[in-house]
Order: C-alpha cells, then sequence, then structure tokens
C-alpha cells in the first residue's frame, strides 16, 4: 500500500496541487488567527498614566458593585458607572489640612487647531502628570493656556470653545505630546470656573491617613500604587479594544474552519472523482475496496502533513500582519502586536491534518466503491454522482436551516439583527446547498445556458454541453463562489439593512423638525446654550441627555440598560416612542419607562434599579416600549440621572412658525459651543451610519478570507481540471476546430460555472436577507433590504477572471503547437 500511496502521490502529483494549496492556505489563515486571539488574551500590565508622579489620587466612586447569587453562594458584580461621582467639595478642604492638595477638573475643548478630543485640566495638577514645561511660562490668568508641542506656537491665538462658549486664547507655555489624551491646560481660577466639578484630588500625606479621612464619605476611592491607573482617561479601553479583537478573530477563525472544510472536502471529492478509471484498474488487479479506502486516506494524510505545515509557517507571517491593519483600521489598540506562543501552530497544524482526513473521508468511500468495470467506461459524463446518504444528509441539513431560520423569525426575531447569528446563519444554507450541488448543476447549468448556446459558432453550446455532462467538475468549481457570493451577500446585506433599520426606527420616533446635538467628542451642550435653544421663537424643544440604568436579571445577573433623562412632557409633546403598554406622559421622578426586554415589565410593578450615579431607587414602571432593533432602552426624569449632560434637542416648530427663521436662531444658540442642528433624516443617518469602521473592517477581513480562499480554491481546482481534459481538448483539435475555438469554449465554460455558484450563492444570501427583512417587520421596523449589489458584483466578477484565466492558460500551454526535429 505504502508503494501505491507514493506512486500515486508521484503521477498524480498535478491533480493533488489544488488540495494542498486549498489546505495549506486554510491552516495559515487558522494559525494567524490563533496567533493573534492569543495575543489577546495577555495584555500588557499598564501602570498609572496621568497621575504617575502623585502619591496618593483621591477620586469619586466610577464602578457600581452589587451582589448576586451564583448557585449557592454570593458574588459580587462590577459595573462602570454612567456618571461617576465628583469629590465632595467639604472633602477637599478636609484633606487639604493633611498635607498639599491640588484637585483635577477634565473637561472637553475644542478647537480647529487642536485634536479632536482634547480636554482642559488645571495647571496645578501638571506637577503630577508627566506634563513638564519645554517652551515658555505655566498660565497664571484668563485667557492662557499651555498646549502640547505641534498643535501650536507660544504666543499664538487660537479659539477654544468651552462650556463657556467659543472664546480666543492665548498660548503661553507648550508640553510634550501624550498617547493618552490631548491635554490643554488653563489657569486654576478660569478651570475651576467652567468646571466646578472636582473630578480628582492628589493628596501629599500619608495614604494611611487620607483612607482614615475620607472614611465615611460614601461614593470616594483612595487610590495608591497600581491603582492609580483607574483615574486615567478611560482606563477601561484596552479592555474593550481587545474583546472587540477577540470576538472579530473568533468569527474570523470560525468562518476560516468552516471554508477550510467546505472547500478542501469539494476539492477532494473532484480529485478522487478524477480517478475513477484509475481505481478500476485497480479493482481489476486485484486491490479490495479497503485498500483503495486507505490508499485515499494515505494520500490525504502525506497531502495534510505537508500542507500543514506550510500553512504554519506562512500563519507565522501573516500573523503580525494582520495585527498591523487592525491597528491601523482603528479595531486594536496602537500597541497590539502578536507575540510568541507555542500553542496556535500545534493546533492550526493538528486542525489542518483532521480537515484534510475529514475532508476525504466521503471520498475515500465513493473510492471503495469503484467497479472493476470503471476501467472500460470512456464516456465523459457523470453518473450516479449523487449517492443516497448525500442526498438525505443535504435535504436534512436544507430543511434544518430553513426551520431554524423560521424558528427564530416566530419565536425571538431580534435574534436574527445579531452579529454573531446573521454571521454564523448562512453557514448552515450553504452546507446544505453545497451537498446538494450536483443535483442542482444540470437544471441551473440548462436555465443559464441558453444564452451563450445562442452566440455564434459551437463555443457556447461546447460550454453547456460540457458543465452539464461534468457534474462533478462543475460542482467542484462551482462550490468556492457558491461560498464566496453566500457570505458576502448576506454578512454585507445583514451589517447595512440592520444599519438601516436603526436609523429608521429612530427618525420613526421623532415628530421633530429639527434635532441640535453637541459638538462631537463633547460632554454635551452647555446649561446656557440649551436655555438659548428653548428661547427661540416659534421652537418647542425636549432637551434629554445620555445615562443608564442598573437592574438585576433574576438574581444572577446585573444588566446596564442605556438609558435618556427626559422632561415628560416636552418628550410627549415631540417624542413619538413605540409605546405598546402604559403612557410616557405619566412619567415622573418616582417612575421610568422600560423595553419589553426587561424582566417583567408590567406597567405599575416596582422594580428595584441602581441610577447612572449608583444612586439605589425604586421606581414604579409607567409605559413600556416595544423591543423593536435593541435600541429602544430606558427612560427616566432628569432628577434620577444626576451628572447627566444635555446631548440632544429635539425641536418642533410651534403652529404659525417659520421654518428658516427658528433654523436661523437654533443655529446661533448653539454656534458659540459649536453645537450642529440637523435634520431628523441627517441626524439618523450620522448617530446610525451604514455600518461603522471598524465593523465594515471586521466583516471585510470576514469576507476577504473567504474570498482570497476561495480564489485560490477556484484557480488549483481549475488548473486540475483543465490538465485532466487534454485528451478532450486535443480531440477538438483533430475534429477540426481552431485553437481559439476550443480556448473560448473553455472560457465560456469557465464563465458558465462560476455563474451556477454565483446563482447558488446568491439564492443562500437571498434566504438569509429575506429571513432579515421578515424580523424587522415583525418587530414592527420600517426597513427596507440593503443587498450590496457592488460587493457582490465585484466578488463574482473576480471569480470570473480568476476562472478563465486559471482554465485557458493551462489549455493554451497543451495546445500550443510544438517544434519537432526534423528526421
Amino acid at each position: 500500500m505504502l508503494t501505491m500511496t507514493l506512486g500515486g502521490l508521484r503521477t498524480r502529483w498535478t491533480t493533488l496541487v489544488g488540495t494542498f494549496v486549498a489546505l495549506a492556505l486554510g491552516v495559515a489563515l487558522i494559525a494567524t488567527m490563533c496567533l493573534a486571539l492569543a495575543s489577546t488574551l495577555d495584555a500588557p500590565e499598564r501602570g498609572p498614566e496621568r497621575f504617575a508622579a502623585a502619591p496618593v489620587v483621591v477620586r469619586g466612586a466610577d464602578t457600581l458593585t452589587v451582589p448576586v447569587r451564583r448557585g449557592p453562594a454570593t458574588e459580587k458584580v462590577t459595573a462602570p458607572l454612567a456618571h461617576p461621582r465628583p469629590v465632595p467639595p467639604e472633602l477637599v478642604a478636609r484633606l487639604g489640612r493633611l498635607g498639599p492638595a491640588a484637585p483635577d477638573r477634565t473637561f472637553p475643548v475644542g478647537s480647529g487647531a487642536l485634536p479632536r478630543g482634547s480636554v482642559g485640566h488645571p495647571w496645578s495638577a501638571a506637577a503630577f502628570t508627566p506634563y513638564r514645561l519645554t517652551a515658555g511660562r505655566a498660565p497664571d490668568r484668563a485667557g492662557e493656556i499651555v498646549v502640547a508641542s505641534g498643535a501650536a506656537e507660544v504666543g499664538d491665538r487660537i479659539g477654544v470653545t468651552t462650556a463657556e462658549g467659543r472664546r480666543t486664547r492665548v498660548v503661553v507655555g507648550l508640553v510634550p505630546r501624550s498617547a493618552f489624551e490631548s491635554a490643554v491646560f488653563f489657569s486654576d481660577a478660569e478651570a475651576a470656573r467652567i468646571s466646578p466639578r472636582i473630578d480628582a484630588l492628589v493628596v501629599r500625606a500619608p495614604a494611611a491617613k487620607v483612607r482614615a479621612a475620607v472614611a465615611g464619605t460614601p461614593g470616594v476611592r483612595v487610590l495608591t500604587g497600581a491603582e492609580r491607573r483607574r483615574a486615567d482617561p478611560d482606563p477601561d479601553r484596552d479592555d474593550r479594544a481587545l474583546l472587540t479583537v477577540n470576538a472579530l478573530l473568533g468569527t474570523a477563525a470560525g468562518v476560516t474552519g468552516f471554508v477550510s472544510v467546505f472547500v478542501v472536502a469539494s476539492t477532494f471529492a473532484f480529485a478522487v472523482a478524477q480517478r475513477r478509471r484509475e481505481f478500476g484498474l485497480l479493482r481489476m488487479a486485484g486491490a479490495t475496496p479497503g485498500q483503495l479506502r486507505r490508499v485515499v486516506f494515505a494520500e490525504a494524510a502525506a497531502v495534510g502533513v505537508l500542507a500543514s505545515a506550510a500553512g504554519c509557517a506562512l500563519g507565522t507571517w501573516g500573523a503580525p500582519w494582520l495585527a498591523r491593519r487592525l491597528v491601523e483600521g482603528g479595531v486594536a489598540p496602537d500597541w497590539f502586536t502578536v507575540e510568541d506562543h507555542f500553542w496556535p501552530l500545534p493546533v492550526a497544524f493538528w486542525t489542518g491534518l483532521l480537515v484534510a482526513l475529514a475532508g476525504v473521508w466521503a471520498a475515500a468511500v465513493r473510492a471503495g466503491r469503484v467497479e472493476p468495470a470503471e476501467a472500460l467506461r470512456e464516456a465523459a459524463v457523470d453518473r450516479g454522482t449523487m449517492p443516497l446518504p448525500r442526498r438525505l444528509l443535504g435535504g436534512g441539513l436544507l430543511l434544518a436551516g430553513v426551520a431554524m431560520l423560521g424558528w427564530t423569525l416566530v419565536d425571538d426575531p431580534g435574534e436574527l439583527l445579531k452579529r454573531k447569528t446573521y454571521t454564523t446563519g448562512p453557514m448552515v444554507l450553504i452546507t446544505a446547498v453545497g451537498l446538494l450541488a450536483p443535483l442542482l448543476v444540470r437544471p441551473v447549468v440548462r436555465a443559464l445556458g441558453g444564452l451563450p448556446a445562442r452566440l455564434p459558432g459551437a463555443a457556447g453550446t461546447l460550454a453547456r454541453e460540457g458543465a452539464s455532462a461534468g457534474v462533478r467538475r462543475t460542482a467542484s468549481v462551482a462550490a468556492p463562489v457558491l461560498i464566496t457570493v453566500a457570505l458576502t451577500g448576506s454578512l454585507l446585506g445583514a451589517a447595512a439593512t440592520v444599519s438601516q433599520a436603526k436609523a429608521a426606527e429612530l427618525r420613526a420616533q421623532t415628530r421633530a423638525d429639527f434635532v441640535v446635538t453637541a459638538r462631537e467628542g463633547s460632554e454635551g451642550l452647555s446649561a446656557g446654550a440649551a436655555r438659548r435653544v428653548a428661547d427661540v421663537p416659534g421652537a418647542l424643544a425636549s432637551p434629554s441627555g445620555g445615562t443608564a440604568v442598573f437592574a438585576r436579571d433574576g438574581e444572577s445577573a446585573l444588566v446596564r440598560s442605556a438609558a435618556r433623562a427626559v422632561d415628560p412632557a416636552r418628550l410627549a409633546a415631540v417624542g413619538r416612542l413605540p409605546v405598546v403598554a402604559g403612557a410616557v406622559r405619566d412619567l415622573d421622578d418616582r417612575g421610568i419607562v422600560v423595553n419589553e426586554e426587561w424582566e417583567r415589565p408590567t406597567v405599575g410593578r416596582r422594580v428595584t434599579v441602581w441610577l447612572g450615579d449608583g444612586r439605589k431607587a425604586r421606581l414604579r414602571i409607567v409605559a413600556v416600549l416595544r423591543t423593536g432593533t435593541g435600541d429602544n432602552g430606558a427612560y427616566v426624569t432628569w432628577r434620577n440621572a444626576r451628572g447627566a449632560a444635555v446631548d440632544r434637542i429635539e425641536v418642533r416648530l410651534r403652529p404659525g412658525a417659520d421654518e428658516a427663521a427658528v433654523a436661523k436662531g437654533l443655529r446661533a444658540a448653539v454656534r458659540s459651543e459649536g453645537g450642529r442642528v440637523l435634520t431628523p433624516a441627517a441626524w439618523a443617518e450620522a448617530v446610525h451610519p451604514r455600518t461603522s469602521p471598524q465593523t465594515r473592517l471586521g466583516l471585510l477581513v470576514v469576507v476577504g478570507i473567504a474570498l482570497v480562499y476561495a480564489g485560490i480554491a477556484l484557480a488549483g481546482t481549475l488548473v486540475m481540471a483543465t490538465s485532466d481534459r487534454i485528451p478532450e481538448l486535443t480531440a477538438l483539435r483533430l475534429a477540426g476546430a481552431t485553437r481559439a475555438q476550443v480556448l473560448g469554449a473553455v472560457a465560456a465554460e469557465a464563465v458558465l460555472t462560476v455563474a451556477v455558484g454565483v446563482l447558488l450563492g446568491a439564492a443562500v444570501a437571498g434566504v438569509q436577507l429575506l429571513g432579515l427583512w421578515g424580523a424587522l417587520a415583525r418587530l414592527s421596523v420600517p426597513a427596507s433590504l440593503a443587498v450590496p449589489w457592488a460587493s457582490v458584483g465585484a466578488a463574482a466578477a473576480a471569480c470570473a477572471l480568476l476562472a478563465v484565466v486559471s482554465s485557458v492558460l493551462p489549455a493554451w500551454c497543451a495546445l500550443r503547437p510544438r517544434l519537432t526535429p526534423r528526421g
């Protein structure tokens, strides 16, 4: 058997090269994803950045800790607060008696000359930070600022927007730039006037004395050592970024594994189908079915070992490249790199070998069933291409995929809108259609082959008949196209449809004629700006601000729900919330509006919640909202959202008001703070763009994996198929066909085969998108399907071009005239 295996590998290497390339690429992708995943599990320990030189930092509480029951034990769950508490002024005075104390304030600063997201601080806090003057002096009066080097020069006068409005300020000093924030320093008195709230207090005193002085003051934390990192800007940003990268790479790894098994199994099946006559000869020579199966398995193991080793080598190169792309795309933090890890490579290697053996299993069983009579068969028409077990498995998976989609649509339509669901959902249907492809190929080819058959000459007819006769070849070539088009259409289409639905739902929830929003990157509009908007003649304004509420889900989990602080009467006049029970107008300081996802959402029921600043409250449900796309959160009054800022004002025209005049007044009211006045449609589009850059990059990574993998597998399969058809093409030349006619027929058949895969993939994507559209209809969300025609067309065109080149090039090489020596 070893001799047979080695002989087969030596003489049939062209048949196995496509399988080798497909498997090596699959292992490379798996190794790349696993290496990157491993690097997300061991993020570097970061020390304090902003207050690295501070001995003790006193800060208001920024987390909520609630006990929950996990089985018989009680555990404490911690969640970040929406509005961290300030340091009380009376505590500042008390701690000031222990030693020098420097209060720190953090507030948003806007300027065209400064980086986006700049924040202001008092200069006295700079002594405990990495900032040191590199030029100029410290600010000591109103109107003077210190900025980071490169943003401006000493003596420059720049316009700066704060909560007080826009004013011209003079740059009197420069400090080095930092990676964790873009700081602007003001004099202590001006910073206190702009932002009276004290966010942190640096105390030069023994930590034990500070803790003793703080004892008994609720909502305050004393930070020393590594804990001082909690006072850094957004200390959890690395964890959130790594969680996003982890989810993206996990999804990509799952898609990679699925595509690997799908394509490798299809390639192996075609490779075995090409060797029917060879196996028939071996059967005539006395080989048993078991020996043939073992030969096929041995060849697969040899190819699997070599391809897996090559794939691991490629993966070690691909992982750092992927990490750089994720950082450049803003998905991963700047410091993210791929570290040296051992376990991903063995995992990728053994996965590749198992994929090879699993992919060849069905082909090996079919090889064992080859009869000796196959050695005498000369016909090129495939017969018996769909054994009963494959029909049953394919039909069962098709029914299971459709039934699962229908059940989710009826039971929990909101689940279909989640990225995890619409990313993995198409895989069952793709597998089902791939298994049934040999059964579907002939009718699809007959339906699509009518057009090329009408073309002048015999090329179109030969293409149709060749694709129809070589069912296994057509199915194997169409498989990579099927998976590419199906994933491109379903993933990109679902993401765009969901984003479009969220924007449409948002537009439907307001009667406003204008929406005033705060400057991008700021915490919100100032109280003065909100008053000026409300005072615009002819405008009925409904201000709101973002907050959060926390509630136990049963006894074992703490759930954070996004919420908005509103004025109930104005919200009822301007808003149009999807209320299914109760009335928003009944909202007061002892009430809350929830959605259907809450536990027991019944009007009149009292619920225990923790507000955005950590206060515990018991509120009565006054109204219940429809779940919709999942963005319908809770609503509370401003008294229950202490610390929230007005970030949105919905404005409705009063009867008889002039629209142009109101718009002009609104722009004037927020111009000094950089606020924007938008139409409801423009506001909804800005809040819910078609697809966020990070989401789009993640989807493109997944689709790109499928496209590259499928393209290489397509090229390898076509090279194998065309090389095996040299006698057939030579016979056409002997029958009188010119070389151009033969190559034209080969190209036409390649395009027709790709069209079969495109049609089957489009059918799978169509079923998924129709299911998503049905879910939106059940959720009463006004939206239409967003079909990514351009992306699907580009994927199909790339497959067609690659198919033509991969089939015509080997045919041209085989049919080109050869010089013969003269006798």
